[in-house]
């Protein structure tokens, strides 16, 4: 597979920070990603009403972290991971206004990352596992997630997916989600998204990540939204 280097990426991410801060907005590539980023905070706020200690991971401009911070009153320490540190500083301005706890800095891959194991309440992972690539790959990064957290504690995810039989993903991804990128603007830009997803990510199927969460540790899994190739789902460890 000749697929993007994280080095390429990180280039991409850098020069599109300000598409990334519009929390009206979202990524408006990404189906429902303005309701996926309410429902996952409602839920967190909701099940962690005194979180101390949250990893995001991809955090992009912080758009999660500010929105979740919105809603809590805990206070909590917010750990901000991303392969880009424009990217990064502008969450770190965005989130500081929004917390008394400690804001921490990881600029990198959270796959190679020095993080404490058994600490977090909270991780979110939005619009980021898509770059994992072979079966070892995600096996590893799911199980390392899982040991980043305290008992107890619960992953969020929300990423682009793909369908396991073929002709589905060729009428949910190609045809379906064409369409809505066709009426975004154009099929020249349709096509711009689909070569870009093509060149940088390997996503697998929602039903292949539920069972890998329950594979390495994940006590219970949960569907919270799914519409086209774009998901929302969570694992409480």
């Amino acid at each position: 597979m000749n697929k993007a280097t994280l080095q390429e990426i990180e280039t991409r991410f850098d020069n599109d920070v300000e598409r990334f801060s519009n929390l009206e907005t979202g990524q408006a590539t990404t189906l429902d990603a303005v309701w996926n980023m309410e429902l996952i905070t409602d839920a967190i706020v909701s099940l962690y009403p005194n979180a101390q200690n949250i990893l995001d991971i991809g955090c992009g401009a912080g758009n999660y972290d500010v929105k979740l911070l919105q809603k809590l009153q805990s206070n909590p320490n917010v750990s901000l991971l991303d392969l880009s540190q424009p990217m990064l500083n502008r969450a770190k301005e965005r989130v500081g206004k929004l917390t008394n706890g400690e804001i921490h800095l990881i600029k990198g891959d959270f796959r190679a990352a020095a993080l404490e194991e058994n600490k977090f309440d909270v991780i979110i992972a939005t619009s980021v596992l898509h770059h994992l690539r072979d079966d070892n790959d995600w096996e590893n990064a799911f199980s390392k997630l899982f040991r980043l957290l305290r008992t107890g504690g619960s992953l969020w995810i929300f990423d682009l997916i793909e369908q396991n039989n073929e002709q589905l993903q060729k009428l949910i991804y190609r045809e379906k989600y064409g369409e809505y990128l066709t009426n975004l603007k154009d099929e020249q830009y349709r096509d711009h998204v689909f070569d870009y997803i093509e060149h940088e990510d390997t996503p697998r199927s929602l039903i292949y990540q539920l069972n890998l969460l329950t594979q390495v540790g994940f006590k219970n899994v949960d569907v919270l939204h799914k519409n086209l190739c774009f998901a929302s789902y969570m694992g409480f460890k």
